[in-house]
């Protein structure tokens, strides 16, 4: 049975609480912190030997894509009745509303430690106490917007942009790449500061708090950003039908990227699946 992810904006009440009553429970099984050990496993950047799969690499959209399933599946073991809803940044741009809301995510973290005092997964709950990558504290942290240095969430333009663009990815493969749809959905730009950040790197960089590195799974937004990411791709897929995961084969001995990325055929790790089989989920869910 296809299932449909929804926008989050449209949740009914009892949606929402079986959405967030999921994620509590996989917490409290601790499967949840496998997931976020997983993520900080295997975010490797440029400058870093060994192979590239979750980020600065072609293989950004089918790792993550893969990746949300797992959780979704995780969730839907709990209860076969939740899908991971999506927000949509370039029209949910409130700093109140949904996915901000005391039944959803709850809010902005408080001026003072920026700790998320409000929702389901406040600290005071109880139920969202940080275990994996943490240093002082252990509560969920946001900074909305970033006080200190207000950033904007990206535009429809933005996301219109990587959509423009018919070839899924071009050498160097990585974070300088600035031709391709993949770096420009994923938003690895030139420059310093605010400038550099593009596209689904801003999101991360506007919700701050423990969005900004490597163990950004600890806040559950990082699902319905990705959902929303994952959709862009879905509809650049329809878009440019004739255009597939690139490279299609694997960059030569001669390469700087030699056995640094992923190609089209090969293995993507952990999981014992490829690229090629992870661009088509027509018959596993739907966006509506």
């Amino acid at each position: 049975m296809v299932y449909t992810r929804k926008d989050v904006t449209t949740l009914t009440a009892t949606e929402r609480r079986r959405f967030v009553n999921a994620l509590l429970e996989i917490k409290r099984r601790g499967v949840y912190d496998e997931f976020v050990r997983m993520h900080i496993n295997y975010y490797v950047s440029d400058g870093e030997g060994g192979l590239r799969t979750a980020h600065m690499a072609p293989s950004f959209l089918p790792w993550h894509r893969r990746f949300l399933l797992d959780l979704e599946n995780a969730l839907r073991r709990v209860d076969s009745s939740v899908t991971v809803p999506y927000w949509d940044w370039t029209r949910a741009r409130s700093k109140t509303a949904a996915p901000w809301t005391k039944d959803l995510l709850g809010g902005n973290g408080r001026a003072s430690d920026r700790q998320v005092t409000t929702g389901p997964f406040a600290y005071s709950t109880g139920n969202w106490t940080l275990k994996e990558n943490i240093t002082d504290g252990r509560f969920l942290t946001r900074d909305l917007g970033r006080a200190a240095a207000p950033i904007e969430l990206p535009l429809k333009s933005d996301v219109d942009f990587a959509l423009s663009d018919p070839v899924y990815d071009v050498s160097p493969w990585d974070s300088t790449s600035t031709k391709g749809f993949r770096n420009k959905l994923e938003g690895w730009g030139t420059g310093r500061g605010s400038t550099a950040w593009r596209t689904h790197n801003r999101v991360h960089r506007w919700v701050g708090g423990e969005m900004l590195g490597g163990a950004s799974v600890n806040d559950p937004v990082f699902w319905l950003h990705h959902a929303y990411i994952d959709l862009v791709w879905t509809r650049w897929q329809q878009r440019h039908r004739e255009h597939r995961y690139l490279p299609a084969t694997p960059p030569g001995p001669g390469s700087k990227q030699y056995r640094r990325v992923v190609a089209r055929k090969e293995k993507l790790p952990p999981w014992n699946l490829t690229p090629d089989q992870l661009e088509d989920m027509s018959g596993v869910y739907r966006y509506a």
